[in-house]
């Protein structure tokens, strides 16, 4: 009975201690076995509590770069705003550049018509005009409008009957180049027309099935342009178009349905004519679009000026992109009850966020010429957010145009006509003179300001700020063909403050904020690290221990098997 006893003790024993060696480590759970015969020990809570003790430190990093995470979300969110501010107020700014027409809102052009008598003006034409186009007022009158000419041929039976006609002839206008298109006896009226149709591109005549009745077709040709002419001939075979009654036997059309004709029209009393209803030559930057002659006695009014409307959308899409940033601003210094901030704010006392806020304060209560935003109905509300007076801003825009625009833009005046500003900076003087010296072969040998020729480097023509100086950013065009000195007044509006801070903070790869996230990107990439290793380490302290207590547990196990047969020899011998 003791042996039976023996042997089952030890069978617990050896399952204990296969258990203990399947063990894993794991963060959330520990496998480590116990048995109700060897101990009351709770060996997993102990495994568990110890390696919790290590993986604490890890805990915390994890949180660190969760906060780092969302605060970087945070400054994304900032920089994006940032960045809609930038491209916003540029375009009121008066871009940088030699061209900036097209992206400069003050230079945005429209056509406004007026008519003169009785007349629709929007009946006669409509004006395109390109930014920059100079400003001005012209009296239009149309004689007429261009028209294609169209012929047509006799009447054909059947479109689709073969013609019975073997021939080749050549086809055009009296402005471009002809073709050959070779007919054979089988092709019907439709192959015909296919023909023709696939050299419209070089003839630039179409042509046209046209199903009169029951029974009747003709062959309708088009000048595909305005203000040409067809002209056709016979090269060989059968005098096909002759045949078809295009042409008679001198080769003149039979059937004109509608003569081509020119535009003709007087613009401020000259006498103009084109061959197109789309006139684009007559003045810079203008094209005008003919629908129909002016009634006699009547004109139209074309007055070419500042395209106020996209004016107002621009300084309306600049408030809305302020009050955005505004918003978020808010939002971000948000307090609870007791004062503190609130448990929605990720950036409260920020100082990237705090600096930006108020140099933009700052930037938007700039004063030009005793004008600011409040002198033309925009004015701050008490959250210090933008909003509108329309009727004053659109007052202002008809009425004080040149004042608006000076309170936006960046602007310079020089008193020499030979030199321009390619790009700008924040920091130069509002006023300086730029002392520029040539030598004998026409190149620029030095630029200064004040005597002091280290503020500039020289590129052929150009005249370029050194980085750390005033003039850092500034780069001039010189065409002069001596020595000069030039004197410059600047003037930043405050479009081109608010253009300059915004971009410095928020610009996705030289801004401040770019720095800022990288740098803690890099301090989370460090700390994930970190956490990685102690993760790692823990994984292994695992292992260790329940491999320890495993045997640990054996060994309880085999003591505890001990005294049972202990105890039941000596139960066997008291019996006996």
């Amino acid at each position: 009975m003791s042996t039976v006893s023996s042997t089952a003790s030890t069978a617990n024993t050896a399952s204990a201690a296969s258990t203990s060696t399947a063990s894993t480590s794991s963060y959330t759970s520990s496998t480590a076995s116990t048995s109700a015969n060897s101990s009351t020990v709770d060996w997993n809570g102990l495994i568990e509590a110890m390696v919790q003790a290590k993986l604490a430190k890890a805990d915390t990093i994890d949180t660190q770069i969760t906060t780092n995470q969302t605060k970087i979300s945070s400054y994304q969110s900032l920089q994006g705003l940032l960045q809609d501010l930038a491209t916003k107020s540029n375009a009121l700014s008066n871009p940088a550049g030699v061209s900036n027409a097209s992206t400069n809102v003050f230079a945005n052009r429209a056509a406004y018509l007026t008519a003169n008598g009785d007349v629709t003006a929007s009946s006669v034409a409509s004006v395109d005009v390109d930014s920059g186009t100079d400003e001005g007022t012209y009296d239009l009158v149309v004689e007429q409008i261009a028209k294609a000419q169209k012929v047509a041929s006799s009447t054909i039976a059947s479109s689709s009957t073969a013609l019975g006609y073997s021939g080749v002839f050549s086809i055009g206008t009296s402005a471009g180049t002809s073709a050959d298109i070779s007919v054979t006896s089988g092709m019907t009226l439709g192959d015909v027309v296919e023909a023709i149709n696939n050299q419209t591109t070089t003839t630039g005549v179409r042509a046209t099935t046209l199903q009169v009745s029951d029974g009747e077709y003709e062959l309708l040709l088009t000048t595909t342009g305005t203000g040409q002419t067809i002209t056709t001939s016979s090269v060989s075979g059968d005098d096909v178009l002759n045949q078809l009654g295009v042409t008679d036997s001198s080769g003149a059309f039979t059937n004109e349905i509608q003569a081509s004709q020119q535009a003709k029209i007087k613009l401020d009393g000259v006498e103009i004519t084109r061959d197109s209803n789309d006139i684009s030559d007559v003045l810079d930057g203008v094209t005008f679009h003919l629908y129909s002659p002016t009634p006699t006695g009547t004109s139209v009014s074309v007055q070419v000026a500042p395209n106020l409307t996209n004016i107002e959308t621009a300084i309306n899409n600049f408030v809305t992109s302020y009050n955005a940033l505004r918003d978020f601003v808010i939002a971000q210094n948000k307090t609870a009850s007791d004062g503190t901030a609130d448990s929605s704010t990720v950036l409260f006392g920020d100082s990237a966020l705090r600096s930006v806020s108020q140099q933009l304060e700052s930037d938007l209560n700039t004063m030009v010429s005793n004008n600011s935003l409040a002198s033309f109905g925009i004015t701050f509300d008490s959250d210090n957010k933008l909003e509108v007076d329309t009727t004053t801003l659109e007052s202002a825009l008809n009425n004080n145009l040149s004042d608006i625009q000076s309170l936006f833009e960046f602007q310079t005046t020089t008193s020499a006509s030979d030199i321009r500003v390619l790009a700008r900076g924040t920091d130069a003087p509002t006023s300086f003179t730029l002392d520029v010296t040539l030598d004998g072969s026409g190149a620029i040998t030095s630029a200064s300001v004040g005597g002091d020729s280290s503020l500039f480097t020289i590129s052929g023509t150009r005249i370029i700020g050194k980085a750390g100086t005033a003039f850092d950013g500034f780069s001039f065009s010189f065409a002069g063909s001596a020595s000069e000195s030039i004197d410059f007044t600047l003037s930043y509006g405050l479009a081109q403050k608010i253009y300059a801070d915004s971009d410095a903070v928020g610009n996705a790869t030289s801004g401040t904020l770019k720095t800022v996230i990288d740098n803690i990107e890099q301090q989370d990439t460090d700390l994930t690290s970190r956490s990685a290793t102690i993760k790692s380490q823990a994984d292994t302290y695992r292992t260790q221990l329940t491999d320890r207590y495993a045997k640990i547990q054996q060994q309880i196990l085999q003591a505890n098997s001990t005294i049972t047969y202990l105890k039941q020899l000596n139960n066997t011998n008291s019996s006996n």
